[in-house]
């Protein structure tokens, strides 16, 4: 029987997960559990297991991917959850080349997220964006230019003619939220809701191209930066540094880490911090992006994720990748360094968004 396409899976799953709010684990229909998620050309159903060999048959494993995530993390917002954005601008100041705004916009009913966007003077018509995401040290406008001694790249970017826009993550910096009012489950599930609400931020603006968004970050950053682009295919190229590992090993296996308000309570109190019980992993979540262009910046040195754990989920989303015929787009570097986004390694990553998003200084 011919596995159905990937845009009935996608509508069947984005309809099906459509949070009340209540943000109870039964707004996810039940999906398999895949005990190895190393395995990515698989799929399950009632009659067992099956071999993924084309792309309708990914777009199973794919869905259930997504509809695992949201086991976790609570269920994506559907659209009812919009409202008009009404970007407000707090200041605004000209720097060279580029102005940078200090702005709110609305997420939902009854939450406004804090952000800095960074437009360049002068550009000849509609230029690439970037979502910038930050880590979880420091004050959230230095990805921005403010303070020193950060990755700054939604500064950087916007010197190189960028348009960025750097929200601040839940229960960080300014954006003070009560999560459960608001009926989330996970601090985890309303970043991706205030990332997502970022892009389209962008696409209100007559200065970006739709067709040219890409989502950067670093750390903390660099994980949602996955998670945003597995559940937006409006982002078209994503970078992520020092980002992840395997939940298997993770810290030795100690996923504590993992859940706090701000990450995923529910690997605790759901899945008793056993990475074996969780039922999804890094190396799907890079499947999924899957054939998006992924750039991911992973030191020998890291002390947070492990470079050898990192290379083993890429191992695993690899074949996926090459069964879109597109292995080139999957990149991987490992230099030198610890847990951080030096200014060589990020140069490193600008001319790979400048590459597959077509973009001249």
């Amino acid at each position: 029987m011919r596995a159905p396409s990937l845009g009935r899976i996608m509508l069947g799953v984005s309809l099906a997960l459509v949070a009340s709010g209540s943000g109870s684990a039964q707004e996810v229909p039940p999906v398999p559990f895949y005990a190895d998620k190393m395995n990515l050309l698989v799929y399950l159903d009632d009659e067992g297991e099956h071999p993924v060999t084309t792309l309708d048959e990914w777009a199973v494993r794919r869905s259930h991917i997504l509809a695992n995530m949201q086991l976790v993390m609570g269920p994506l917002p559907g659209p009812e959850r919009k409202v008009p954005l009404d970007v407000q601008v707090v200041e605004e100041e000209q720097l060279d080349g580029l102005t940078r705004k200090k702005i709110t916009y609305a997420s939902e009913s009854g939450h406004r997220v804090p952000a800095y966007l960074l437009i360049p003077d002068d550009l000849a018509g509609p230029a690439p964006a970037a979502l910038c995401l930050h880590g979880s040290g420091g004050a959230r406008g230095r990805t921005a230019g403010l303070g020193e001694d950060y990755p700054r790249y939604a500064l950087e970017l916007a010197q190189r003619g960028y348009v960025t826009i750097a929200p601040d993550y839940p229960l960080f910096g300014g954006n003070k939220v009560d999560l459960a009012a608001l009926g989330y489950v996970s601090g985890t599930m309303k970043g991706v809701w205030d990332h997502m609400r970022a892009v389209d931020v962008l696409l209100s603006l007559p200065e970006v191209d739709a067709e040219r968004i890409a989502c950067i970050g670093v750390s903390l950053g660099g994980h949602n930066s996955l998670f945003v682009s597995a559940f937006d295919e409006r982002i078209a190229a994503i970078v992520t540094s020092v980002g992840f590992d395997s939940f298997a090993d993770y810290m030795g296996g100690n996923l504590s880490g993992w859940c706090q308000g701000c990450y995923m309570p529910r690997i605790a109190t759901e899945y008793d911090k056993d990475p074996a019980r969780l039922p999804f992993d890094f190396p799907e979540v890079l499947g999924v992006l899957a054939p998006r262009p992924l750039y991911i910046h992973a030191p020998l040195g890291d002390s947070n994720f492990k470079v050898e754990s990192v290379r083993r989920c890429i191992e695993a989303a690899a074949p996926v990748y090459r069964l879109f015929d597109a292995e080139e787009s999957l990149i991987a570097v490992h230099p030198e360094g610890g847990h951080g986004f030096p200014p060589e390694a990020r140069e490193e990553a600008y001319r790979f968004l400048d590459s597959v998003l077509a973009h001249s200084r």
